[in-house]
């Protein structure tokens, strides 16, 4: 059985700390889901991803309903088996792989229909087929199928698209309570409604209504600037039940995990870790490092002295910055290890804070070292 339990809340802010319990597993809130989009983390081995201290994944259904097919994933005993993890799976809907494709979708009342992004095969996605799809995945925590729009839609629009989303969850719902999977799989809905404050409220309030164990913001992170976003969050996030999960879909920076959390949020998800690693970037504590920067050529000192992964363990900056210059793969999988351990470790660092009583002191000091000096 699916459950969340609301174990200590912050006395000077909205930050909160849970456990979310799976079928997979437990997993402590706040937390942070590393990005297995092909069913891998880029670069690194399940048993890398849990040295790190990640307890979930995030899956993304349109990239698996396409290659290799959900069929084939769930004959292979579900994406657990699949991919050979056996913690907690989170499967977006793929609406926002399927709405980025501005120029190959058709959006009507049925649904989306688009051209696949490798062959330019027709492809659809319903409320029904998105909810159908997660299942043969077999994620413990799925995601109805939404409208993800650019963050200048004009107001009618927006209006249109959050009624259109409301319907679609109704329908995801539907499907997944005759499919007698809920004791499995939790089906979260999906907050939208843009930049527009009265939007956001109505959609919180329809969704809320259909009794989600789960809810998700969404519909950020889309153009609009940092600030925006915390503001939406701000705003929608004191909508939400208190007993429940709240999910901000695609963000999940250092400095956003703090914010967000501070605002109330449980459980985030991004690519920018892996992705900045595969570029030579390491996550610290004392900020960014640039590892192709010459200053690095005889730094014979660890990526992150604070830092117990494998990387910062047995590596020093020196050699990580010859592997950049040389392409030598083995950084990617180094670098971005250390990315995933330092974000886990944030997260974790964030809930012991909240534990304490110290959040917005921890947060402070944080920010200090994050943003207050030069590698």
């Amino acid at each position: 059985m699916h459950d969340f339990q609301l174990i200590a809340k912050d006395n000077h802010s909205s930050a909160r700390a849970g456990l979310l319990k799976l079928s997979h597993g437990d997993v402590q809130t706040p937390c942070y889901m590393p990005v297995g989009t092909q069913a891998s983390v880029k670069a690194l081995s399940p048993e890398d991803v849990r040295a790190c201290g990640a307890t979930i994944l995030l899956g993304n259904t349109y990239h698996l309903m396409l290659r290799p097919g959900a069929e084939l994933i769930e004959h292979a005993g579900g994406l657990h088996g699949f991919m050979h993890w056996d913690g907690p799976i989170l499967t977006d809907s793929g609406g926002f792989q399927v709405f980025s494709l501005a120029d190959l979708r058709k959006i009507s009342e049925a649904g989306v229909e688009f051209q696949s992004h490798l062959d330019g095969s027709p492809q659809s996605l319903s409320p029904e087929s998105a909810v159908k799809i997660q299942h043969q995945i077999g994620a413990d925590i799925i995601m109805v199928l939404d409208e993800c729009i650019p963050y200048d839609a004009p107001e009618e629009y927006v209006l249109a698209s959050v009624e259109r989303t409301t319907r679609w969850a109704k329908r995801c719902l539907d499907t997944h309570q005759k499919s007698g999977r809920s004791d499995r799989q939790s089906l979260y809905g999906i907050i939208q409604g843009s930049h527009f404050n009265h939007l956001r409220e109505k959609s919180a309030a329809d969704l809320i209504a259909m009794d989600f164990p789960g809810y998700a913001i969404g519909g950020v992170s889309v153009g609009e600037s940092r600030e925006k976003i915390y503001e939406a969050v701000r705003f929608t996030a004191p909508l939400l039940p208190e007993n429940k999960p709240r999910y901000l879909m695609g963000v999940g920076t250092p400095e956003d995990l703090w914010e967000c959390v501070e605002r109330g949020m449980d459980m985030f998800d991004c690519v920018l870790p892996t992705r900045v690693a595969r570029n030579g970037t390491a996550l610290t504590r004392k900020g960014k490092v640039v590892l192709k920067n010459a200053q690095y050529a005889k730094d014979f000192s660890p990526l992150d002295p604070d830092c117990s992964c494998e990387c910062c363990r047995n590596y020093t900056r020196s050699y990580l910055r010859h592997l950049c210059m040389a392409e030598e793969l083995l950084v990617l999988r180094l670098v971005s290890l250390h990315n995933l351990h330092f974000m886990c470790q944030t997260a974790a660092e964030i809930r012991q804070a909240i534990l304490e009583k110290r959040f917005v002191q921890a947060k402070t000091e944080f920010f200090q070292d994050y943003f207050g000096k030069n590698n």
